[in-house]
Order: C-alpha cells, then structure tokens, then sequence
C-alpha cells in the first residue's frame, strides 16, 4: 500500500468562494478518490490562508474584528468541501490552529543561517498577490494577474530569503522531474524564471504594516512572517512537522508521493519558492505540482466589477453536487482555462448524464428487475468484446489520471455508457424471449462504469452500486435505478 499526501492550495479568506474554487477541490477530491480506490492510503488536505493582509483590509471594510471576519469565511469554504462531497481528511487555518503556528516558527528557524537576512527595501506592492513585483513582472506597468489595480509603493526593514542560492539546484531539481510540474508548459515557464536570475524575495513584514495580524517572526517582535513563508507550510504542519508526529513521517518524509493541487496563478510560489524553503531546512520536497488553468464565466473573467461571480452553492442547490463536479472536471481543458455558463452546464449534463448514464441505468434496471435474481457465468456468458472494452478503459484511466486529465478520464468512461448504448439497443431486450445473457452483459457494464465513475461522482456511482448486488460470485440481485439526473 503506497502512502499519498494531496493536498488543495489554501484560499484567502477575504471574500466568500466563487466556482473557480469549486473547480480546485473536486479535482484534488477526484485524485484522492482514485488513489484510495486502488489500495493508496491517502491523506487529502484542504484549508484556509487567514493571514494575508488582504483579509484584514476586507475586515476592516466590513467594519468586523478580524478574527471573527475570517472565522466566517472560513466557514463558508469548509461547507463548500462538504456539499462538493470532498472527502479530505483535514482541514488546516492559518489563524487558528497552534500546529501551524509552531510548525511556521519551526521551518523558519529550521532554515539554514545564511539563508535568512534582514535589509531595508522600496518596492512595488501587489495587495492581490502578497507579493513584490519587479519590472520585469508587470505589463504596462500594472500586474498582469490583478490589471487595473494599483500597485503600492512600500519602504521598511523586512527578513530577506536568499533564494540566489538555490538557483542551480532548483533548475536541475525541475529539469530533471525530481518535481514533477504538470502541464509540461507551466514546468517551462518556471525554468525560464530561474534562468532569468533569481531575486531574492521578502519574507517579513513590520507588525506594523501588517496590522499586527499573522505569525510572529522567532525572535523579533517587531516582524510578522510574509503571508506566503507561513501558509506555504501549511502542508507539513498539518502533518505535525513542529512535533515529529507519526503522520508528518507517514504522509511526508517517508511517503511515496506527494500531490499539490493548485492555480496556475501561485505556480511560482510552489514550484520555486516552496522547494528553496524546504531545501534550506532540510526538509523532503513534494513530488507532483499539478497546476490548473482558471474558469471563465460565459468567456470573461471572475470578477465582482462586471457581476459575473457564479456562486457554486446556488449551482449545487440546482443541479445537485455530481452534476457540478461533472461539468468542471469535464469540461474544462486539464491543462488550460474553462469556460462556465449555464447553457453550457444544461448541454452537458442532459447528453452525458440525464440521457446518459441516468437513462441507461433506468432502463436496464427495469428490464432487469422483473427478472429476479440473475444467474450469470461470468467466462461463458459474457462477451470477450465487452471484458477488453472495460480493462481498455481502466489502462487508459490510470494513464490519463497519472496526467491528471480529468476530462480524458472521463470522456474514456463515457465511451463505456455509448457502447452500453449501442449493446442494449442492437440486442432489445425489452421484446420477447429469454434476453438473461443480454441482460447480464449490459449489467457488468454498467456495474464497471460505476465503480469507475466514484472518484468522479460518487453519489452517482453509490447509487447505482446499491442498485446492481451481487448476492454471489454468479447472482445479480437488482433493483430499479431512477431519477439519478432528470432532464433540465
């Protein structure tokens, strides 16, 4: 049994979620899923990041303590995971839990002595980022992550990361996939960072620009840790990195993978930043780096100016938790952006999963249940084309999920439910004789697309599993299956 850590990037809590952050979890959740369902023991992490400065002035605005404002929002992200069905095993915040703060304190102080320094610097400031830019970083002038918002100017003393010294061994370390960034495109784009030269960055900042909001800097009052030198070790700290806990060994040090789930947007941050920090601390680096593209809604991007947020409760409470997780992982492009709209959602989810496999579960179940229990000889009765059809799809499963292409994965499934089509409409069943065989086909077909379906859309796969028994090695029990997606 391997051990695999997954984990989601940790949101900022200034503001309530948007369907861009659905997008993330359920994919984390589809990987987790995958890897438990084929003997992995899997420790799937989600969280919050409470300590950006971005918080406080979202508090501020509210006219709300920060403390309570975060613990709001916080709340809100942790309801999305449980009605997205997400199934991680923790769930870290930054402001909260002890672990992190000791575990932040640890890797800083773990951090190799000619690493860390302290200088004052003038900068140009992106508030959206938490993050210094350079020239060489913005277009026109503005940041290309954040346009139209005006980047501040800052001057104080700050801790600096001497991240120059790490220029050779990150560029080989991602070279050669000792980290493994997917896509090949998003690798590229960080050695070509590196080769340009790498700045040190800023890891602290004044207690006093940061509203005294945040992880205190071992041994200077006067400093709270840069937003991302704290939440990037939110990863090991929920393991128990600051106390040696048996699961920072199980799930970290000694584990056989370690999976980032994140953004193409803080690529930089986990791809260049996170491994320096952890190489100056001696600590092991994680193996995967899966960096997705964004959601668009109806072709422009998210934004509270133009109006266009999608709330993803108002979507799940409308179409329901497997319909939405379907559409994000089937639709968007694993390695570019996706495009939501609610025309888009009722073409997809009436063609594959209404007039799909909700259809093809309905109408076999009620052919099948008239007949009582079903004797089927599994060597005999069925059909060689249907068995190399079904390990045809696994191999391509396990390959495309190894490339975390969610939808491949789930276009190969899907070619199982119209060949389980086709079967059931050339044989009929439904007219007169003895279709036992036929039947018993179209059942193993069904029954394989749904375990395959689980990490996908486990209610669905959970649902027609209950509906399909095997009572033994040779007897199918079933009862109708209906109403898993009436049409919209």
């Amino acid at each position: 049994m391997k051990n695999i850590f997954i984990s989601t990037s940790i949101p900022y809590v200034n503001s309530v979620p948007h369907i861009g952050h659905a997008l993330e979890f359920v994919q984390a959740d589809a990987i987790a899923r995958f890897y438990r369902q084929r003997g992995a023991d899997v420790f799937f992490l989600s969280g919050t990041d409470d300590n950006a400065l971005k918080n406080v002035q979202a508090a501020e605005a509210a006219g709300k303590a920060v403390g309570a404002f975060v613990d709001e929002h916080a709340e809100v992200f942790k309801k999305l995971l449980a009605i997205l069905e997400v199934s991680n095993d923790d769930f870290i915040r930054t402001s909260r839990d002890e672990r992190h703060i000791k575990g932040a304190q640890k890797l800083w102080a773990a951090c190799r002595p000619e690493d860390i320094y302290k200088k004052k610097y003038k900068g140009l400031y992106c508030l959206g980022c938490e993050e210094f830019k350079t020239e060489k970083d913005l277009i026109d002038g503005e940041c290309p992550e954040h346009p139209g918002r005006k980047l501040e100017t800052v001057e104080e003393e700050n801790y600096f990361f001497k991240l120059s010294n790490y220029q050779e061994k990150l560029e080989k370390i991602l070279a050669s996939g000792e980290i493994r960034v997917v896509p090949e495109s998003r690798k590229n784009e960080m050695l070509a960072f590196i080769r340009e030269g790498l700045a040190d960055f800023s890891i602290s900042r004044s207690v006093a620009r940061a509203k005294n909001w945040g992880v205190p800097v071992p041994g200077d009052p006067s400093q709270i840790m840069y937003v991302w030198f704290d939440a990037l070790s939110n990863y090991i700290n929920a393991l128990g990195y600051a106390d040696e806990a048996p699961n920072f060994a199980k799930y970290w040090a000694k584990a056989d993978d370690a999976i980032h789930v994140i953004g193409k947007g803080i690529n930089r941050f986990h791809s260049i930043y996170w491994p320096a920090m952890l190489l100056s601390a001696r600590v092991r680096l994680p193996k995967n780096i899966f960096v997705h593209g964004y959601l668009t809604v109806d072709g422009a991007k998210i934004s509270k100016t133009l109006g266009n947020v999608i709330d993803p409760f108002e979507v799940v409470g409308k179409y329901g938790a497997d319909a939405t997780r379907h559409y994000l992982l089937r639709e968007t492009s694993a390695y570019g952006d996706g495009d939501f709209s609610y025309e888009k959602f009722a073409e997809r989810y009436n063609g594959d999963l209404a007039n799909g496999i909700g259809n093809l579960a309905a109408r076999i179940s009620t052919l099948a249940e008239k007949l009582g229990d079903i004797k089927i000889d599994l060597k005999k009765d069925t059909e060689p084309g249907i068995i190399a059809k079904i390990a045809e799809t696994r191999d391509e499963l396990n390959k495309t999920m190894g490339e975390f292409k969610f939808n491949d994965a789930l276009a190969s499934i899907f070619s199982l439910v119209s060949l389980a089509d086709k079967y059931v409409n050339d044989k009929k069943p439904w007219t007169a004789g003895d279709h036992r065989v036929t039947l018993a086909n179209a059942l193993v077909l069904i029954d394989n697309i749904a375990a395959l379906l689980w990490p996908f859309l486990p209610a669905t796969s959970e649902k027609i599993t209950a509906g399909i028994k095997w009572k033994d090695a040779e007897t199918l029990s079933v009862k109708k299956i209906s109403n898993l997606f009436p049409r919209i």
